[in-house]
């Protein structure tokens, strides 16, 4: 297989189209309709990754499953043509619809239902020998993969929910063959068995370079074992229309603002904005911000503390 271009980051996981809902007071009742304000539709899941490193200006390229149906098609034309991202590793499967989500927005958080079925391919299989990039994506499941190392670059490993409840300490095995893990908090202290945040963070950086825990609305810790760095920021007081996707946004971005060589409380800053300017819009993947959107929010910033704290952004 020839690959068109370098690639700067390649991600692999489950792609969904998503459509999201906002402007719910709250969940719907049984025997109701309730009409919402805003809505959104596209890809989702790993896409959210794709979209925001390829707006972000990074070459991405993406090894996804998509059904051989219209939801397919439409995330595979956006994702291409739309977005720009390489999609020479991704493949369309016959007979196999793209799984869905449905994103219900309100009270400052979302809830999703989800349907589908397992890929009909494996990622390794899919993926065979990658093209070189400098840094790889990947959504940890029970069972390793071994492609992101083959690509040479730095390894950023995420996780989703786990609908058994059992967070299994094994799934941290794999951290081992990983450059940087950010869960969320529930998902950190989870997996570590930990009651908080920090302990959280603590634990995980015995087990990887870069740990990162995000705390939505309050932001982000992270310890950077390689450099010697801790950095604790807080969050962006922003309106929420949909939280959809934030966490996947922040992830791609902390991905950039490694690669670019940043500290490491710029690194988390510069992810805390991507996710801030994010879930002011409804949808996962369509609402990641682009450059432009970054250098608009620094012109328009008038709080002299943020000024300094984001004052990095003038050199990216």
């Amino acid at each position: 297989m020839t690959h068109p271009r370098q690639l700067d980051v390649l991600v692999s996981g489950l792609l969904f189209f998503d459509v999201a809902f906002s402007g719910l007071d709250h969940a719907p009742q049984p025997g109701t309709e309730v009409w919402t304000s805003a809505m959104a539709s596209g890809p989702g899941g790993i896409a959210n990754f794709a979209f925001t490193l390829s707006r972000l200006g990074l070459r991405t390229g993406l090894a996804a499953a998509f059904g051989d149906d219209p939801l397919g098609g439409y995330c595979w034309q956006l994702l291409a043509d739309g977005e720009g991202v390489d999609l020479t590793l991704s493949r369309r499967f016959p007979g196999w619809a793209t799984p869905t989500t449905v994103s219900l927005a309100y009270q400052g958080d979302r809830a999703l239902i989800t349907h589908g079925a397992a890929p009909p391919m494996a990622a390794d299989e899919m993926i065979g020998d990658p093209p070189p990039a400098k840094a790889a994506i990947v959504h940890l499941e029970l069972e390793p993969v071994a492609w992101p190392l083959r690509t040479g670059g730095l390894v950023f490993a995420d996780v989703g929910w786990d609908p058994s409840g059992q967070w299994s300490r094994a799934m941290l095995d794999q951290l081992a063959a990983c450059h940087a893990f950010t869960p969320n908090a529930h998902e950190g202290m989870s997996y570590t068995r930990t009651g908080t945040p920090e302990a959280a963070v603590r634990s995980l950086a015995e087990l990887v370079p870069l740990a990162v825990v995000t705390c939505g609305g309050d932001g982000a810790l992270a310890i950077d074992s390689a450099t010697g760095e801790t950095a604790r920021v807080p969050g962006l007081p922003v309106e929420i229309a949909d939280p959809t996707g934030a966490g996947d946004v922040f992830g791609a971005a902390l991905v950039a603002a490694t690669l670019a060589g940043r500290p490491l409380v710029e690194r988390l800053r510069f992810a805390n904005l991507a996710a801030a300017l994010s879930v002011q819009r409804v949808g996962g993947a369509v609402s990641a911000p682009r450059r432009d959107e970054l250098d608009h929010w620094w012109q328009h910033l008038t709080d002299p503390d943020l000024r300094r704290d984001y004052a990095f952004l003038k050199e990216l």
